[in-house]
C-alpha cells in the first residue's frame, strides 16, 4: 500500500518562501506522474505542478517562474519549492501520484500567505 506524507506548509509572509515535501513509502520511480494540486474553501481542486517518470514538468500558468518541483527517488520524496509566494496562492496543498490505474493523494498542508 502506497502511502504519501506530506510536511511543510505553514505561514509566510508575501514574498517569502516555503518548500513542501511529500514522502512516499513505495518506490516513486514507479509512479509514471507525480505532483501538486491546491484547493481553498468553495473551489475546485487545481493543478499546481507536474513531474513526469521521465523528469519532464510542467506548472500552472499562475505560478511559473515562482514554483519548482522536484523529486529524490533516493529519498523517495517529491518537493514543491514555493518563491515569492502571493496571498492568492494561500490554499490546502495537496500531492498526488498516479501508477497505472491507481492513484494516491497526501494528506494536504495549509500554506497561509499574509499581505
Amino acid at each position: 500500500q502506497v502511502q504519501l506524507v506530506e510536511s511543510g506548509g505553514g505561514l509566510v509572509q508575501a514574498g517569502g518562501s516555503l518548500r513542501l515535501s511529500c514522502a512516499a513509502s513505495g518506490r516513486i520511480f514507479s509512479f509514471s506522474a507525480q505532483g501538486y494540486y491546491r484547493q481553498v474553501p468553495g473551489k475546485q481542486r487545481e493543478l499546481v505542478a507536474t513531474i513526469t517518470k521521465g523528469g519532464t514538468t510542467t506548472y500552472a500558468d499562475s505560478v511559473k517562474g515562482r514554483f519548482t518541483i522536484s523529486r529524490d527517488n533516493a529519498k523517495n520524496t517529491m518537493y514543491l519549492q514555493m518563491n515569492s509566494l502571493k496571498p492568492e496562492d494561500t490554499a490546502v496543498y495537496y500531492c498526488h501520484a498516479r501508477s497505472g490505474v491507481f492513484e494516491y493523494w497526501g494528506q494536504g498542508t495549509q500554506v497561509t500567505v499574509s499581505s
